[in-house]
């Protein structure tokens, strides 16, 4: 594994672990179907959680936030949709977890980034 995504997946590990510490539920991590991918799934209470991390040591293309183009956010709503598809409805929101380094004391936790 290279550098990169090993340190992807301990942003991801750091930001499972501040979400249950904040009382959500832990459901799956990297979701993946051919229509995208969705880093972590949760429950917070009666609703599901889609939430996307995004680790971005370098400021100099507009940080973690940045990284989240139209593009990237519609392949999320794609596979939320299709994990959604086979289970009973109930409300959900997309939130986004943003980290500039591997800190659990610098995690920016924006709820329902989409507004979906």
């Amino acid at each position: 594994m290279n550098r990169a995504k090993a340190s992807g997946k301990l942003a991801e590990a750091l930001c499972a672990d501040y979400l249950q510490a904040r009382g959500l539920r832990l459901i799956a991590r990297n979701y993946s179907c051919r229509l995208g991918e969705i880093d972590l799934i949760l429950a917070d209470g009666p609703a599901l959680v889609f939430a996307e991390v995004r680790l971005r040591r370098n400021r100099d293309y507009g940080g973690a936030a940045a990284s989240i183009t139209a593009a990237k956010r519609q392949r999320i709503l794609r596979a939320a949709r299709h994990y959604l598809s086979s289970r009973p409805e109930q409300p959900c929101r997309f939130d986004v977890m943003l980290l500039d380094a591997l800190d659990p004391d610098h995690i920016e936790w924006i709820k329902d980034a989409f507004g979906e």
